[in-house]
């Protein structure tokens, strides 16, 4: 289920952060999210267990045992933690009740899923939880016999009961594997790992020098008490327990024991000790006790029946006649057991799940459901019998309606009456959880593919715009003009351009410059430099705008170097050779604003745009073109400049001009921003 996997990836980003998780995930080639009642193939769960090894660097054990720890600290802060505190009063306990913990979960999702597919769907995969068996041993330590379905995930037990034992009972355990086999005792191929577990009981300093005085005033009072109880207590105490044992067999104690379970020392805590008692005769006549526990069923080691509720027999006619096998009319659903008296009593302490068999059952049980009954396995010593007590395993009224059946075959005794009414609620509850979850998840991909969508806006509208031009339009600010005083223009054009259009399609220009913009571009972002627009031909971009920089005319002047060297890489349509180009810079003061609001461009305003594209339309093909002023700024940073000498300029009149040859501190690589 997807509450594992959720699990995994909680673990993952909480102790090694998002990154990793979004790593492991990847390669793992799994969904970021899990939906809590979602079935999942097992696959998934042992493809992130897999990668996480890979790529946290750690055994498969380490990160298994880690993975039931946090497990368990998991399931306390989804609400777990008080059914889980009610297991049992020790660890024993807790292990002990384990199955059935997971047999009602089991029975809770599979409701789920009749709900989810209105009752009328098989679900696709039943909720096939590890079982769990433990033996005491002398010494105090015990033995848990763990069985799975699922191979190589033993290593999650002793982070799980680890856990669980250190926070509900303040002891420390370890558990070692003394025997790793394949499954023998039950039907179908399962592991079957055997722990040997060891308690270490956790007391603080003061807490044990408490537990000592308290041990020692205890064996004092009992001492001091015994000296003053006068006779005639004794005596009324006698009598009182020879009146009782008329109708009970009585227990010897001791005075002290008696009186001890009533007598409170201490912070309230209650010392007392418990022995039960038991009539001497049985007060019950068998027609009531068939009728009382209407779906018990008693049978010897041959697997015989002597005895059946009332219930049960009308259900399975075959049960009236005693002495029949019960293995012919029922199968064991759980544990998976051999139906044999001793595999019955090695798994006594688990939940028993019978089924009746189709081809036993009467001809109006053949079109429906086959009853599954569930209860618990009591070995009578003196008869040599087992004592099946079981309920029909119903979910909602719709099974029971399914099996003909009614509320009144239920004893009134017996809580399945109200499970059956309150599931009803509760699966309403659990799918308005879902549907509210699935939402949850849709909103969450959604708004992932919202900021995917946002972030695409926002990359088209800042190829457009300065970022922070953008940012403030997309905030409705009005963008004020500002005036930069010095920075560097640089204007390029094809060479012979009208020509190569007169003579090729509109589709062939269209490919020759997407392919020389795209090289263009790239270099934009390799120098720093801001694009402000391509015209037809012409390439126009300006340097110490509009984030002002001291080093706009070098940034300028090597993008201008990697332009000559990128041109060559492109094609004329008409001749088959590289491209020629002119490119023109000049340096001067600009005033630069966003122009219209339909689709607002980013302009530059002033002389110093006039001069550059001038600088471009009166250079040499292949060749860098530069104003005196942009020679001024480059003439002592390490680039080879050559003096063209005083050109006439249209509407400028002459000036004094110079190529720009080579950067002598950057290699080709470097222009172009190679590796």
């Amino acid at each position: 289920y997807g509450f594992i996997n959720t699990c995994l990836k909680s673990l993952v980003v909480e102790k090694y952060g998002e990154e990793t998780w979004e790593k492991l995930r990847l390669q793992a080639g799994v969904q970021d999210s899990f939906l809590t009642f979602q079935v999942y193939k097992d696959e998934i769960t042992m493809q992130l267990v897999d990668k996480a090894c890979k790529v946290l660097g750690l055994p498969a054990d380490t990160v298994l045992r880690e993975f039931g720890k946090y497990f368990f600290e998991f399931c306390k802060r989804s609400g777990y933690d008080h059914m889980l505190r009610t297991l049992g009063g020790n660890l024993y306990e807790f292990i002990e009740n384990l199955d059935a913990l997971h047999s009602y979960l089991s029975l809770s999702y599979q409701a789920k899923k009749i709900l989810r597919f209105w009752f009328c769907l098989f679900f696709p995969q039943e909720m096939n939880a590890p079982s769990f068996r433990v033996e005491k041993n002398e010494d105090g330590s015990m033995h848990l016999h763990y069985y799975s379905d699922r191979r190589g995930l033993c290593h999650i037990v002793p982070g799980i009961i680890g856990a669980a034992a250190l926070d509900f009972f303040n002891i420390e355990i370890s558990m070692k594997i003394v025997n790793q086999t394949e499954e023998e005792e039950r039907t179908g191929k399962k592991e079957h790992i055997v722990f040997l577990v060891t308690q270490t009981p956790l007391f603080p300093c003061k807490e044990r020098n408490e537990f000592s005085s308290s041990s020692q005033c205890l064996v004092d009072s009992e001492k001091q008490f015994e000296n003053q109880l006068n006779k005639e207590d004794l005596g009324k105490a006698k009598n009182a327990s020879g009146d009782r044992g008329n109708s009970v067999c009585p227990v010897k104690k001791s005075h002290w024991k008696t009186l001890r379970g009533i007598i409170t020392l201490g912070k309230g805590k209650l010392l007392r000790g418990f022995d039960p008692v038991y009539p001497k005769t049985l007060w019950i006549d068998t027609k009531t006790f068939c009728n009382g526990l209407p779906f018990h069923m008693v049978f010897d080691k041959e697997l015989k029946v002597k005895q059946a509720g009332v219930s049960i027999q009308k259900i399975v006619p075959g049960l009236q006649t005693m002495g029949i096998c019960l293995d012919q009319y029922f199968r064991i659903v759980h544990p998976e057991v051999p139906f044999t008296i001793s595999s019955i009593q090695k798994f006594i302490n688990s939940q028993f799940v019978f089924q009746t068999r189709r081809e036993m059952m009467p001809e109006s049980w053949k079109e429906r459901p086959m009853l599954e009954l569930r209860g618990q396995m009591m070995w009578m010593e003196s008869l040599q019998c087992m004592l099946y007590l079981c309920s029909p395993l119903l979910r909602t009224l719709h099974e029971l309606e399914e099996r003909q059946m009614h509320i009144a075959d239920i004893a009134p005794h017996d809580v399945t009456r109200d499970l059956i009414l309150l599931n009803q609620q509760r699966l309403a509850e659990m799918e308005l959880s879902n549907q509210l979850e699935r939402k949850k998840e849709e909103l969450r991909i959604l708004s992932k593919h919202l900021e995917e969508e946002k972030k695409k806006t926002e990359a088209l509208l800042y190829a457009m715009l300065p970022q922070h031009v953008a940012n403030q339009l997309k905030e409705g600010k009005r963008v004020e003009a500002g005036e930069f005083k010095e920075c560097t223009i640089l204007f390029s054009d094809v060479v012979t351009f009208t020509n190569i259009c007169a003579q090729c399609e509109p589709i062939q220009i269209v490919l020759m410059l997407n392919s020389m913009y795209l090289r263009f571009d790239r270099l934009t972002t390799v120098h720093d430099v801001y694009k402000v627009e391509t015209i037809g031909d012409a390439y126009m971009v300006v340097g110490g705008v509009p984030v002002p920089v001291p080093t706009h005319a070098e940034r300028v002047a090597n993008f201008a170097l990697g332009m000559i060297m990128a041109a060559k890489g492109v094609q004329n349509p008409v001749s088959g050779n590289p491209i020629q180009i002119r490119v023109g810079i000049h340096t001067g003061p600009v005033l630069a604003g966003v122009v219209g609001e339909k689709m607002p461009r980013y302009c530059l305003f002033g002389d110093t745009v006039n001069i550059a594209s001038r600088m471009e339309s009166h250079g040499v093909p292949s060749k860098i073109h530069l104003s005196s002023s942009a020679y001024q700024c480059l003439k002592y940073k390490n680039f080879e400049i050559t003096e063209r000498g005083e050109i006439e300029v249209k509407g400028k009149g002459k000036m004094h001009t110079y190529f720009l040859i080579r950067n002598k501190s950057a290699t080709e690589n470097e222009i172009m921003g190679r590796p």
